[in-house]
Parts: C-alpha cells; sequence; structure tokens
C-alpha cells in the first residue's frame, strides 16, 4: 500500500510556500507601485510625460470651474466639480504662485538636452509658460480683476448659462449648490479689490461706473425672472419626463429660485456696495503708466501677450506704418465706390448707414443677422479643403450674446467646443446695436471668430493625440489672435472677399488692428489720454463711436492684449513668405497650415523653429 499523505502533505508544504512568496511579491509590488505613485505626485517623476500629466491634473482639480468648461471627467461618470467654485481667496493665490514656482524648480530638473522632436517641443513650450506665469507673481495686484469685460460679475453666469450642463437631476443639484457658492465667491472678489485698493491699484472710473450698470441690469428682475433661473427653467425643461417627473422639476426650480434670492442677489448687492464706495474716491481712465512702477509692468505684459521682447516704441512704430500701409487701400476701394469726399472715418461712416448696409432695428433683423452669419460659416467650411489637409470634427454654431454683457462687449467672440465633444464651439454676435453690424464688416468677423480662425485652430487643438494633453489647452495670445487675424486674410486669398465691400470690411478690421498696436501703446507707455485715442481710432477706422470707445475701454482695463493680433498676424505672414522662397514649387499651402496647426498654441518664437524645421526637412528631401 502506497503511502499518499507524505505527497499530499508535501504539496501543501510547497504551495504554502509559494503562496508565501506570492504575497511577498504582490506587497512589494504595491508598496513600489504606491511608492512610485507617491514619487510622481510630489516629486520629480520619472517621465518628463507624467510630470506634465502630474501638473495638469493638479491644476484642473484645483479649477472646477474650468473642468466644467473642458468637461473631460465627465465621460468617466466623475462631475462632482460641477458643484463647486473655484477659491478666489488671497491665501489660495499665494498657494497658487508656491505650486508655480515648485513646477517650475523639478522642471530644471530635467535634462532637455536628450529631448528631440515632440518631446523638445514640449518642453520648451511649457518651460516658456511656466516662466512666464511665474514672472507675473510680481504684478499680481496689478491689474483690475472686475471690470466692464470680466470678472465674476460676469464669468459666474456664463459658466452656468454657457458651459454648465443639465442632462438630469444631479446636474440640476450641482447647479444649485454652485449658486449658494456664489456669496463666498463674491467676497473673495472684494476682499481681493480691497487689497489692490490698498496698494493704489484703482481702477477706471468708466469701469466702475459700467460695471455697477451691469450689475443693476443683472439684478433688476428679481430671482423669479433673473437669467439663471430662467437658464435653469429652459434646460430642465428640454429633459424627456422619464428622465426628470414633473414635481422633480417643480421642486428643483423653486430651490433655484430661492438660492437667486437668497446667495446670488445678496452676492451681487454686497459688489455694488464696494463699488459704490469706489466712486468718492479720484479714479482716473488712464493707462496703466499711472501705477505704481508702471511702466516695468507694460513691458512684462508685452513680452506676455506677444511672446516677444519688443518694446512699446518698437510696437508703436511698426503700428504706425501699418496704419498708413492699410489706409491707402481703403481709401482706394472708398474711392472706387464713389464715396470720395470727407475723411476716411465719414467715408466710411456713409457706407455704413447706407439701406443696402442696414438690417431692420427689429427681433426680426437681429435673427437675420444670426442667419447670415451662419451662412457665411457653412460656405468657406465647405471650400477648405485646396487650403487645409486637417479639418476639425467639432462644429460651430452662431448664437446672440447674453443681453447683460453686451455693453461692454465687442462685436462679437468665440467659446471653444469641451473636450468631450458634447456640445461644439460657439460664435457669440453681439447684436446690441444692430448699426453697429453693416453687412460689409460680417464676413470677417465669421472668419476671425469661426471658420477658419478661432473655431478651427482651437477645435483642432482640442483633437490633437499623441501628445502631452497641455499641448492641446495652453494659450499663447499672439499666436491664438494672430492666427484669427491671418484667417480674415487667407479667407480673401481664398476668394470669399472678391466683393470690394468685403475686401473693405477685411481692411477696416485689418486696420483696427493696425491702430491698436498705436492706441495701446499710446495710453500705457505714450501717456495718451483715453479722448485722445478714441478720436484715433474714429478717425482711422472709421467706426463708430460706442463701438470705438468699448474697444479703447477694453484695451485700457485688459493692457498689452490688443498688441498680440497684428505681432502675431505679421509673424505667421513672415514665416509663410520664408517657407515659400526656401521651398519655391515645392511649397503646400496645406502643408505649411498644419504645421502651424497640429502643435497647438506656441510661443511665436517656438513658431518660427517648427517652420525653419520643416523647410530644412522638406529641402532634404527634395
Amino acid at each position: 500500500m502506497h503511502d499518499t499523505a507524505a505527497p499530499n502533505q508535501r504539496s501543501r508544504s510547497i504551495a504554502r510556500v509559494w503562496l508565501t512568496r506570492l504575497a511577498i511579491f504582490a506587497a512589494t509590488l504595491t508598496a513600489a507601485v504606491a511608492a512610485l505613485g507617491l514619487h510622481t505626485w510630489f516629486g520629480k517623476p520619472l517621465s518628463v510625460n507624467w510630470f506634465y500629466t502630474r501638473v495638469f491634473v493638479q491644476f484642473a482639480l484645483d479649477n472646477p470651474e474650468y473642468l466644467t468648461a473642458l468637461r473631460i471627467f465627465e465621460p468617466l461618470g466623475i462631475r462632482g466639480h460641477n458643484a463647486r467654485l473655484a477659491d478666489g481667496s488671497q491665501a489660495h493665490e499665494d498657494k497658487t504662485f508656491t505650486w508655480l514656482r515648485d513646477t517650475q524648480a523639478t522642471l530644471r530638473r530635467y535634462d532637455p538636452s536628450g529631448f528631440s522632436g515632440q518631446d523638445r517641443l514640449s518642453y520648451d513650450i511649457f518651460s516658456y509658460y511656466v516662466d512666464d506665469q511665474v514672472k507675473a507673481e510680481r504684478w499680481r495686484h496689478h491689474a483690475w480683476p472686475v471690470n466692464q469685460l470680466l470678472g465674476v460679475h460676469t464669468s459666474l453666469p456664463n459658466l452656468m448659462t454657457q458651459q454648465q450642463q443639465i442632462n438630469d437631476a444631479t446636474d440640476a443639484e450641482h447647479y444649485i449648490a454652485r449658486l449658494n457658492g456664489f456669496p463666498r465667491r463674491f467676497a473673495e472678489a472684494v476682499t481681493d479689490l480691497k487689497a489692490r485698493e490698498a496698494k493704489g491699484i484703482l481702477p477706471p472710473r468708466f469701469a466702475v461706473e459700467k460695471v455697477l450698470k451691469q450689475i443693476r441690469d443683472f439684478t433688476a428682475d428679481g430671482a423669479s425672472n433673473n437669467l439663471l433661473t430662467g437658464n435653469l427653467r429652459d434646460k430642465l425643461a428640454k429633459l424627456p419626463a422619464d428622465r426628470l417627473s414633473a414635481t422633480e422639476r417643480a421642486s428643483l426650480l423653486s430651490r433655484a429660485e430661492a438660492a437667486v434670492a437668497n446667495s446670488v442677489l445678496p452676492a451681487y448687492a454686497g459688489l455694488r456696495a464696494y463699488f459704490e464706495t469706489l466712486l468718492g474716491k479720484p479714479l482716473g481712465n488712464d493707462g496703466v503708466w499711472a501705477l505704481p512702477d508702471g511702466a516695468a509692468y507694460y513691458q512684462q505684459r508685452i513680452e506676455s501677450n506677444t511672446t516677444t521682447t519688443m518694446t512699446a516704441k518698437q510696437i508703436h512704430a511698426i503700428g504706425r506704418d501699418e496704419v498708413a500701409r492699410v489706409g491707402a487701400e481703403m481709401d482706394r476701394i472708398l474711392a472706387q465706390a464713389g464715396y470720395t469726399t470727407g475723411t476716411r472715418s465719414e467715408r466710411i461712416a456713409a457706407l455704413a448707414k447706407s439701406p443696402s448696409q442696414r438690417y431692420p432695428d427689429s427681433p426680426e433683423g437681429r435673427a437675420q443677422i444670426l442667419k447670415d452669419y451662419k451662412a457665411i460659416i457653412d460656405e468657406i467650411s465647405a471650400g477648405l479643403d485646396p487650403w487645409f489637409k486637417t479639418k476639425p470634427r467639432a462644429r460651430v454654431e452662431v448664437k446672440k450674446m447674453p443681453e447683460f454683457t453686451e455693453a461692454g462687449s465687442p462685436g462679437a467672440y468665440y467659446s471653444s467646443p469641451p473636450m468631450d465633444g458634447s456640445a461644439p464651439g460657439t460664435f457669440y454676435a453681439n447684436l446690441r446695436d444692430v448699426a453697429e453690424t453693416p453687412r460689409y464688416v460680417m464676413r470677417t468677423l465669421a472668419y476671425h471668430e469661426a471658420v477658419p480662425g478661432h473655431h478651427l485652430q482651437t477645435a483642432i487643438a482640442h483633437e490633437l493625440t499623441g501628445l502631452p494633453i497641455f499641448r492641446s489647452l495652453l494659450p499663447f495670445t499672439a499666436y491664438d489672435e494672430g492666427w484669427a487675424l491671418y484667417a480674415e486674410r487667407l479667407a480673401a486669398e481664398m476668394g470669399y472677399q472678391n466683393d470690394p465691400m468685403d475686401n473693405l470690411g477685411r481692411l477696416r478690421d485689418e486696420m483696427l488692428r493696425c491702430v491698436r498696436l498705436v492706441v495701446d501703446t499710446g495710453l500705457h507707455s505714450e501717456r495718451w489720454t483715453r479722448e485722445q485715442a478714441i478720436a484715433y481710432m474714429m478717425r482711422e477706422t472709421g467706426m463708430g463711436e460706442a463701438e470705438t470707445v468699448t474697444e479703447i475701454e477694453r484695451y485700457i482695463v485688459d493692457p498689452g492684449q490688443a498688441l498680440a493680433y497684428k505681432v502675431g498676424m505679421l509673424k505667421i505672414l513672415e514665416l509663410r513668405e520664408r517657407a515659400r522662397n526656401a521651398l519655391g514649387n515645392r511649397f503646400d499651402i496645406r502643408e505649411f497650415h498644419d504645421q502651424v496647426l497640429l502643435n497647438g498654441a506656441l510661443p511665436l518664437a517656438v513658431l518660427e523653429r517648427v517652420i525653419d524645421d520643416y523647410i530644412a526637412t522638406r529641402r532634404k528631401a527634395g
């Protein structure tokens, strides 16, 4: 009889040994993964791409409003951030700058000499952006964060109405939670403004007066008729009955109205009270030269917005030359159209008032403007193939700008699509006064904001694959706005502005960007008055007074931003001609546009390197 017990015992013993070894291995692996995870999160990650991902995730998690706009976590079922508002406290700002300095220090620990191709490009782009943000710490209080263009009083309603989606009861709960967060967010804004005031940083008088009007307009209709209540009402009404019962809708809407009454409107009242105190203080309408150390601050704004080291005097001189060149082209078209008497401003004003250029000042007229914008965008979108290899999947739609923001806003603006593809990009048209939208300017505005301008560029960037996510998202104003202004000219080259009046509209808007070089530097460096800048812009562009005032006041509260358009466009045109001259008959406009667009937004010096590398590669290929 064979002894079976011993072999079974040995088998069990061997099994125990292997189970012990596996347990030790699993524990070791778990500890290693945990250690690697902790090191990746807190130290220098082994891979620089892991580092980029960590920085992006840390930034995104700290900015719930940004996450709502991006919608990158919603497809994963993560959406709790939609119930929170950002931390706008001074302590949080201190923490953010500490984090930026730490990020910069960690980045410096990687040796970029070993990087090539897209890896080196990613390092240089990221390094440029972080360095620029760290430099800005010195000037953290040298701005007016609540003004007629931006601030919590407009950005939060825009977030709630334009970006926060309502697809079920949970989304509605998040919406209400955010409404109840308004008092904290507004109180932080007032604390921030008071800190600036203590340092002698007071907003311009016109900004104070216009913010007060915006607050009055936003709160005038009470809680039940407020924009935020009505927005939720409209979004809930679109949900199917099987997703939300009538009882649930009524309850949610009632709670939202209570949140507007008890949280939102009191928050606006607190901001209004502070701004009313400012009216009794010595407010001016000057450029930033009047601020402490204003000249150095303006140079920083120039460098940040243009991604160059140009000076205000250099830019002012370029602007003067460009105004003369474009003005001569405009005068020729006006003369050919029979507008020969009066100043350029008077001739353009006469054209804008002609019946052929006007829409009815009525709801029907405004609706027709939106339809015509859509037709313009659809037309050029269908003709992109000879000029672009790569086109975005995301659509673009046309909407009317919210009324309470119209008074302080430009003629139009663009809002990019979320990353999850759940909504299209949006071109918002300002319809406050139909007289400000003569037909001859509409094509250029649509090309700039939508296709082939901001929408085409931004949507392509959002759809990039195989690159760190920051490459799809980082903004560089000179690149972004330079591309959009380049797109206006490109549309003419594509044959979509053959009508002389449409081409005049293009030139008028290019003239606006040329004039911006003069008036922005004039206001902030040459010490021009607000009135002097308004008069100069009206004379050279032919724009109406209301539209011009909006533009000039925008430049005062956002110094240097207006320089980016023309500086960026001139660089793209320069690089296109460099490539064309170097490659001769091997030059392909579609390839050139891919080189510009398929790397995301770039500092201009980095864009120049990309094009030079492209030229060298094409030459080598023969």
